[in-house]
């Protein structure tokens, strides 16, 4: 991507986060999903950032696409995950992937808001350990028939379109199929009881008897587990990338806030201890940019020589350590900006407190902190054969 087309990409973002964000804010006070996001990113031309030109996309390299996700990252967690189902872990799998004609039917309405997609893995008994999974599918002729339910999958509710995985019936290893919602046997329900982002669309699916044409299967029969492993790559980055964007916005929100408020005669930021809170805020805003950029940088270098394993190593330990790093940061961030805050920050009227039920689940998925910890520390030791699975 060249400098001016990144400038207009970085342009069109911030377009989009400053109409969206009334709309935010109010759809966070009546605790309901934010039906804008979708025709507001259709209006800046923001739902196929890094997708290539030839199938309707801006063509934005990781670097430049984990800048995008950043400032949409500071509008909310709940508007930057619609952005990571829908293009890190949606369209990311078909790109990388899917045969032509998959590509050719699904990225170019996704880039344009026709199909919304999500990444269908996590199911009630099989989270951080996916190969736990029960989705089973088998072939009849043309068809593959498949059963099963997927849980906690953001867009799910309104996705037309799920990149999901299964078992054979007979076992064996995991496919990757995409599936159309719209057909027969698939049954979806939103899950509202959250701890935070009641903006974002949170749901599960079921399949029974669920049919779909031999043609949706992604890549090769038993392909599907290193599909998803190398999937959740691109969503560990854009989780790190949000959560930057959640520490930027934090530490606006806490100086101006410090500046603004008086106690005991003088603005509370003349206060050594509040500018302790910010000092922590902006070192952890420093330590978590570096971070997004090297790995972002480190994911660039794969992809362009998608043949070199040491590369594709590199980019996946550092999108590891960057989304374990960057979603601790956030927490904390968020914490000492409530804390500056005080009772306002104690309200979700305030961004801070939004900012705080928000991003926790950032630890959560994507790989807990636990399994980033133990991923990180197997490379520390010398690799798989450290694994504390094994």
């Amino acid at each position: 991507m060249n400098a001016a087309d990144q400038r207009r990409l970085l342009a069109d973002v911030e377009g989009f986060c400053l109409e969206i964000r009334d709309h935010e804010e109010l759809c966070y006070v009546e605790h309901r999903f934010n039906h804008h996001v979708i025709p507001v990113a259709q209006k800046y031309n923001i739902l196929g950032m890094p997708v290539p030109l030839a199938y309707g996309g801006r063509g934005a390299d990781t670097v430049t696409y984990a800048r995008a996700l950043a400032r949409i990252g500071q509008e909310g967690t709940g508007v930057r995950t619609f952005f990571s189902g829908h293009t890190s872990i949606g369209q990311y799998p078909i790109m990388m992937w899917g045969n032509e004609e998959q590509k050719t039917r699904y990225l170019p309405a996704s880039c344009r808001g026709e199909k919304i997609l999500a990444f269908g893995l996590t199911e009630p008994d099989a989270g951080s350990n996916p190969l736990e999974m029960a989705m089973t599918y088998e072939r009849r002729g043309d068809k593959f028939v498949m059963n099963g339910v997927k849980y906690l999958i953001s867009n799910a509710g309104i996705a037309t379109t799920i990149v999901t995985f299964a078992y054979p019936k007979e076992r064996g290893r995991i496919s990757a199929f995409i599936i159309d919602t719209d057909s027969p046997g698939c049954a979806r329900e939103d899950l509202l009881a959250k701890m935070g982002m009641p903006t974002a669309n949170t749901g599960m699916f079921e399949l029974t008897a669920f049919e779909t044409p031999a043609a949706n299967l992604l890549g090769q029969e038993g392909d599907g587990f290193r599909i998803a492993m190398e999937t959740l790559v691109s969503g560990r980055l854009s989780v790190a990338s949000g959560c930057l964007g959640v520490i930027e916005d934090c530490l606006i929100e806490a100086v101006r806030y410090a500046k603004e408020r008086v106690q005991h005669g003088k603005p509370i930021a003349k206060h050594q201890l509040v500018q302790e809170h910010l000092a922590a805020i902006e070192m952890a805003r420093l330590a978590t940019d570096a971070i997004v950029a090297r790995a972002a940088g480190a994911k660039d270098e794969s992809i362009s020589d998608p043949a070199n394993a040491e590369l594709k190593s590199k980019a996946d330990l550092l999108a590891a350590q960057a989304k374990l790093f960057a979603s601790g940061a956030a927490w904390d961030a968020a914490d000492r900006a409530v804390q500056i805050l005080g009772g306002r920050g104690w309200s979700t009227l305030y961004r801070p407190g939004r900012h705080l039920q928000d991003v926790r689940v950032c630890r959560i998925y994507e790989g807990t902190d636990e399994i980033l910890k133990l991923k990180i520390a197997a490379a520390v030791l010398g690799g798989k054969e450290w694994e504390a699975f094994k």
